[in-house]
């Protein structure tokens, strides 16, 4: 049987139908799927690294998640009852699709790697089932991407995520207070799902935790959010279930959670889906009575000049805004230009660096001699030009993002995406390859110094037989001698100029190589950059468009009606008004947040 409020849910998806809102009616139709799911989707989300894997762990004292400070959660996971353990990886047909919808296809995986395997393109969800009782009665916990990562088609599965949400477990851990950036997110959180309890984590490493707990009590209280807050440790639960030690249990907080989850979500369902029913269908009736109040109020003018000039108003705001359009793209389209071309000249300046540093050690040193300690310090100066290429690189994306944003038609500060680079920038490049050495052997240098000595012996042997000497004598055995030492010394120099230029070639290629592929990652950076912020600040354009152009639409409907026909669409403006306010009123008395909506 449907839950009774499924009727205002109805009565506010028609209404949205009347105003042709089909954004808003598919949002809503989305949610009333949900409250016909006998499913209770519990969120945990927070910013990376906050505890959340090991909470979800704790709760089911089950290693389902994956942790590690080398282990992130890439995509959504959740986590229901089964009678025996088995996981799942869900790919999705599209990529814009919803993460509950449109499933190609589902890869079964152990469960010890879900985490490993979720990162594989195209996966939008992982699914894992174990026999708890916590889970027993249709409860699903989903352990969720941090939130505020480089990486934003992460942070983007996290609030798809949150639209499906009936509470949301807000985490964050004990080492300080909740920062700014938390309570924005708190607050964004809350504004489609009221249904939040804060945890904080970690305890057992903050010895002052207490006083932690306190302070976010008290910025809670003061931002006005109505939160349960409790502070739990999960190392202390998960030991506490290994030993079986009640007391260690009590200590980690988790019986004050356990508590919250069975009797403020799993008993409370009917009041958590009452009270997200109330926020979603709030949202949407505020979004109907907004274009519909100002269209009575254009209607209410006495003057038709007022009328008028409230078109010519809306135009000219209309055509501001594409003015301004096309103002910020040109600013997008140059900078990004700029930045890309300013990134590509700062990494080859660095690499000439590093090889004028190759030319200077290898006009002197021998490759033969410490040639490893070479190529280490070869990569590592490499490795350190690409991080700080990329660090100024990420900065100044942001300074770009942050200078379209003050071109735009109406400026704010959350107009500026939170995260605009793409995923696995820094890939390893080839190895150096070590260049031939040959090796310059004891009968090498003795062949050598007898070829050299032979030309010496000849030689004086000749001049001294005038001398009526023998050609073999002392005189010419000396001479011998010198120029076989000799040709063995120049020999020595020519194979070690070889071997510096084989290490300066070989240097030089492996340079070459690293520049051309870390430059070519920059560039498609800078690409995929310039089109993150080309679509998100376009998608701002059109419903900032869309916005205007029906103001002019309303105000162009009110000046060509004639008297009669503003009266008519006046009374039925204003009994439309009356009844979305009264439907405003009805879903509020659902336990929605208090608002005020007015005729």
């Amino acid at each position: 049987m449907a839950p009774p409020w499924l009727d205002v849910l109805d009565e506010t998806i028609g209404a949205c139908v009347t105003h042709r809102r089909p954004d808003l009616e598919a949002r809503l139709r989305e949610k009333r799927a949900q409250q016909l799911d006998p499913k209770l989707r519990v969120l945990v989300v927070g910013e990376s690294k906050q505890g959340k894997s090991q909470l979800v762990n704790a709760l089911l004292n089950a290693p389902v998640c994956a942790v590690g400070d080398d282990i992130t959660t890439t995509v959504p996971t959740f986590v229901q009852h089964a009678d025996t353990p088995s996981a799942a990886l869900v790919r999705n047909a599209s990529a814009g699709g919803s993460i509950f919808h449109t499933p190609t296809e589902r890869i079964a995986v152990p469960i010890d790697q879900v985490t490993k395997q979720a990162a594989a393109q195209h996966v939008v969800r992982a699914e894992i089932g174990i026999p708890r009782a916590l889970l027993d009665s249709g409860l699903v916990l989903i352990d969720t991407p941090g939130v505020g990562d480089t990486r934003s088609a992460h942070t983007a599965s996290t609030f798809a995520t949150l639209m499906q949400a009936d509470a949301v477990l807000l985490v964050s851990d004990a080492t300080g207070e909740l920062t700014s950036a938390e309570m924005t997110l708190l607050k964004k959180v809350m504004e489609a799902c009221p249904n939040v309890t804060v945890v904080v984590t970690k305890i057992d490493l903050v010895p002052s935790w207490r006083h932690v707990v306190e302070r976010n009590r008290a910025l809670l209280a003061r931002a006005g959010i109505r939160a349960k807050l409790i502070p739990v440790s999960s190392a202390l639960r998960l030991r506490a279930a290994k030993t079986g030690d009640q007391r260690l249990n009590t200590e980690s907080g988790f019986p004050e959670l356990v508590t919250c989850v069975q009797s403020d979500i799993v008993a409370s369902a009917d009041l958590l889906a009452r009270r997200a029913v109330a926020v979603v269908a709030s949202s949407a009736l505020t979004q109907l009575v907004t274009p519909l109040r100002e269209e009575l109020t254009t209607h209410d003018s006495s003057h038709t000049v007022a009328t008028i000039s409230t078109l010519q108003e809306a135009q000219r705001r209309v055509d501001e805004l594409r003015r301004r359009s096309a103002r910020w793209q040109n600013v997008l389209n140059d900078e990004m230009a700029d930045l890309i071309s300013d990134v590509e000249y700062d990494l080859r300046d660095r690499t000439r660096k590093i090889l004028r540093e190759v030319d200077k050690t290898y006009d002197e040193a021998d490759p033969a001699i410490g040639w490893d300690k070479f190529e280490q310090w070869l990569e590592d100066n490499l490795n350190e030009a690409a991080t700080t290429n990329f660090a100024w690189l990420m900065e100044r994306a942001e300074w770009v993002a942050a200078k379209v944003a003050r071109n735009f038609p109406v400026y704010r500060e959350d107009l500026i995406p939170g995260s605009v680079l793409p995923d696995d920038l820094l890939e390893p490049a080839s190895k150096l390859e070590k260049p031939k050495i040959e090796p310059f052997s004891m009968p090498q240098k003795l062949f050598t110094g007898l070829r050299g000595s032979y030309g010496g012996v000849l030689m004086f042997g000749l001049v001294t037989s005038l001398a009526g000497m023998p050609l073999i004598n002392v005189i010419s055995l000396g001479a011998g001698a010198l120029f076989g030492g000799k040709s063995i010394l120049d020999e020595s120099d020519q194979r070690l100029k070889r071997r510096q230029a084989a290490a300066k070639a070989a240097a030089q290629r492996h340079v070459d190589d690293f520049f051309m592929k870390f430059s070519k990652d920059v560039r498609d950076s800078g690409r995929h950059i310039q089109r993150s912020l080309r679509n998100h600040f376009s998608t701002l354009a059109e419903e900032l468009q869309e916005t205007l152009l029906e103001s002019a639409r309303s105000a162009k409907r009110a000046v060509q009606d004639d008297q009669t026909e503003r009266e008519r669409r006046m009374r039925e403006g204003r009994k439309e008004l009356d009844r979305l306010v009264t439907l405003y009123k009805r879903v509020q008395a659902l336990g929605g947040p208090a608002m005020e909506l007015t005729a």
